[in-house]
C-alpha cells in the first residue's frame, strides 16, 4: 500500500522532492498533501495532482510520513500545532531544517515520536542533491524508508546526528560556494578575452567535467590535478598564484563559519 506523505512548508526543498518522489514512481501525486499558507499560489500543484491545504493539523491526520520544511524560526509555532494531531505509533516525522535536532522536534511533539533529519540542497529540484539522513531513535526500517524517499532527486549519505551541521555548511551552502567559484573562473575568462556567455559556458562544463572525473574514477583531487600539471607549466603557475592568495583557506574558512550559524538558526 502506497505511503501518505505530508510536506508541511511548500517552498522550494519541499516542492522539488514533492516532484522528485512522484517522477520517480515512489507514491502518486494524489498520496502527497502539501502545504502552504496562501494556496491559491498553488495552482500548477493541483493541476500535477498533489492535494494542497493551508491546514497544517488537518493535514497531517491519517498519513504515513511527515516532512517538516519550514523555516527554523517558524518550526516551533508549527510543531505546537501538530502536537494534538500526532500518531506516535503511525506516523514518521522527517525534518529538512537547518540546526533543529531530532530531540528538538520531539520535545513538542512527544518523547515517543520517531524522528529522521536530512539535510538536501538545492540540487533537489533537478535530481542531483546531495542529502544527509541521521537520526537518534528511528528504527533501521523507517531510516532506510528515508534514504530511499530521497535517493528519488539525488545521492544520499547516512551519518551521524552531530554532524549534520557540518553537512548543512558542506552540502547545502556548498552549493552556493560552488557557484561562486564558477562565477569568477566566468569573470577570469572575460578578462582573458572570452565573451560573457561563452566564459560562463566554458566554466560550468569545466566545473561539471571536474566532478564527473572524481565521481566516475572514484579519484582523489589530487591524482586528477596531477594529470594536468607539467614541470614548469601554465597551471601549476595559476594553482600556486591561488593558493599564495587564499583559495583553499578562504574556502575552508568559509565552511567553518557556515556550519557556526546553521548550528544557531533554531534558537535565534
Amino acid at each position: 500500500m502506497a505511503k501518505k506523505i505530508t510536506i508541511i512548508g511548500s517552498g522550494n526543498i519541499g516542492l522539488s522532492l514533492a516532484k522528485g518522489l512522484v517522477n520517480k514512481a515512489y507514491c502518486k501525486a494524489e498520496n502527497i498533501t502539501l502545504t502552504r499558507r496562501n494556496i491559491k499560489m498553488m495552482t500548477e500543484e493541483v493541476a500535477a495532482g498533489f492535494k494542497v491545504s493551508d491546514d497544517n493539523l488537518a493535514a497531517i491526520e491519517d498519513v504515513d510520513i511527515v516532512v517538516l520544511a519550514v523555516l527554523p524560526q517558524q518550526l516551533k509555532k508549527v510543531l505546537v500545532q501538530l502536537a494534538p494531531a500526532v500518531n506516535p505509533e503511525k506516523q514518521l516525522f522527517v525534518s529538512v531544517i537547518s540546526g533543529v535536532t531530532c530531540a528538538d522536534v520531539r520535545k513538542e511533539l512527544g518523547e515517543n515520536v520517531q524522528v529522521i533529519r536530512a539535510m538536501p540542497n538545492t540540487a533537489i529540484s533537478i535530481g542531483q542533491s546531495m542529502t544527509c539522513v541521521a537520526t537518534d531513535n528511528a528504527s533501521e526500517e523507517n531510516l532506510t524508508e528515508v534514504v530511499t524517499l530521497f535517493e528519488t532527486v539525488g545521492a544520499v549519505v547516512t551519518i551521524q546526528e552531530d554532524l549534520m551541521t557540518s553537512a548543512t555548511a558542506l552540502c547545502a551552502c556548498g552549493i552556493a560556494f560552488f557557484l561562486r567559484s564558477i562565477r569568477a573562473a566566468s569573470q577570469g575568462g572575460v578578462e582573458i578575452g572570452f565573451h560573457a556567455h561563452d566564459a560562463l559556458k566554458m566554466a560550468v562544463q569545466t566545473a561539471k567535467g571536474a566532478a564527473d572525473l572524481l565521481l566516475l574514477n572514484q579519484t582523489h583531487p589530487e591524482t586528477e590535478i596531477d594529470k594536468v600539471t607539467s614541470p614548469k607549466g601554465c597551471t601549476i603557475a595559476g594553482l600556486n598564484e591561488m593558493e599564495h592568495n587564499g583559495f583553499s583557506s578562504s574556502l575552508i574558512k568559509g565552511i567553518k563559519l557556515s556550519a557556526k550559524k546553521a548550528g544557531g538558526l533554531y534558537n535565534e
